[in-house]
């Protein structure tokens, strides 16, 4: 580590210029406090005030990636040296919990901030390809204002910077906005709401702890249940918990934002169906199973019709049967934390008169 400079005043000049340039940049980087002699918030914009820095919880350092919470065992997704900010434009991505051929939805390419660049039939984003100078979004090509909603995202470059985050917002959420500001954009305003990768959920600029971090090889699942108008999101294909209700009647479309240099995300499944008794159906299979059991290989099905389920309502059925939970209308369920994989059983009566007239 450098020699401290004799005079502070200079000191706190050099730090403070390596904190800016942290998001705008990938050299090769040292890990670690003492490193990098940071505090505690890391990078934030200049719209975060130092009161809502003090009631959040303390948050990684933005030069450091997250490592450990891959989805699979994949040594690239885990080794903190593959994970590194120098080498991982080198390292080949894996191809785990990527079954999907089919997508009802893709990124848009007319919908998106200037720094990002589409790859993969429109489904991998990669945010701010030379250097980053602010915030980078993309929607979705659908709106999802119908039915059942399922999508997965894949991090698939090295996690970290401001934010990198993961949710849903209306058509008046501009995208473009903090372009030169580095920021929390998803649930920076009433019309989004966003899951950061440092585990906290925002709407209305409002930041609460949610879940614990995600990293590298995460896949994070987003269910938009808009016949309850209840959101849920998962991590690698478990519950963390339900994050917003009183979503009927709004017109959403998923969203991804990132504030880091050479980051990336992939769309791996993106799933919709109407609320049929099909999916109730399913739904309520899948709880009544275990979570390690298949439930289309546990079940006597018709090659026919078990191939019907695969295309239409695999999701449903291939989750944990904490992932996918029936609501009862105004009710908010009680999800489990990460270390909790099963999420508290809702009520099963599910507006009935209401369903058969489906």
């Amino acid at each position: 580590m450098a020699r401290r400079p004799r005079n502070s005043r200079a000191w706190r000049f050099v730090l403070s210029g390596v904190r800016r340039d942290q998001d705008s940049h990938s050299p090769s980087l040292p890990v670690g406090e003492d490193a990098w002699g940071y505090d505690s918030d890391g990078q934030h914009s200049n719209s975060d005030s130092d009161t809502d820095l003090l009631r959040l919880p303390p948050s990684i350092p933005s030069a450091v990636p997250v490592t450990g919470e891959s989805y699979c065992d994949c040594d690239s997704q885990n080794d903190p040296y593959c994970s590194s900010l120098h080498t991982f434009h080198q390292v080949k991505s894996c191809q785990c919990g990527e079954e999907d051929d089919y997508f009802d939805w893709v990124w848009d390419d007319g919908c998106k901030s200037t720094a990002t660049v589409l790859s993969c039939d429109n489904r991998k984003v990669s945010f701010h390809m030379e250097y980053s100078c602010g915030t980078a979004a993309i929607r979705g090509n659908k709106v999802l204002n119908d039915g059942q909603h399922f999508w997965e995202i894949k991090m698939t470059s090295p996690v970290y910077g401001t934010d990198m985050m993961v949710g849903i917002g209306t058509s008046d959420v501009n995208l473009d906005k903090y372009r030169h500001t580095f920021c929390s954009l998803l649930g920076k305003d009433a019309e989004s709401w966003g899951l950061s990768y440092t585990g906290l959920l925002q709407h209305k600029g409002d930041k609460s702890s949610f879940s614990s971090r995600f990293g590298q090889g995460s896949i994070i699942g987003v269910h938009l249940d808009t016949w309850h108008g209840v959101l849920t999101f998962y991590k690698n294909r478990k519950c963390i918990g339900v994050a917003a209700n009183h979503l009927r009647n709004k017109k959403l479309f998923p969203m991804v934002c990132s504030t880091a240099a050479k980051s990336s995300m992939k769309m791996i499944r993106s799933c919709c169906c109407h609320t049929s008794l099909q999916y109730l159906c399913c739904a309520r299979l899948r709880q009544l199973l275990p979570d390690c059991m298949d439930s289309l290989e546990a079940l006597p099905l018709p090659p026919g019709l078990k191939q019907v389920l695969t295309n239409k309502l695999g999701w449903v059925l291939q989750m944990g049967s904490s992932a996918i939970k029936i609501h009862k209308d105004n009710i908010t369920p009680s999800c489990g934390s990460d270390s909790d994989s099963s999420c508290t059983p809702g009520q099963e009566d599910c507006q009935r008169k209401r369903c058969r007239r489906i």
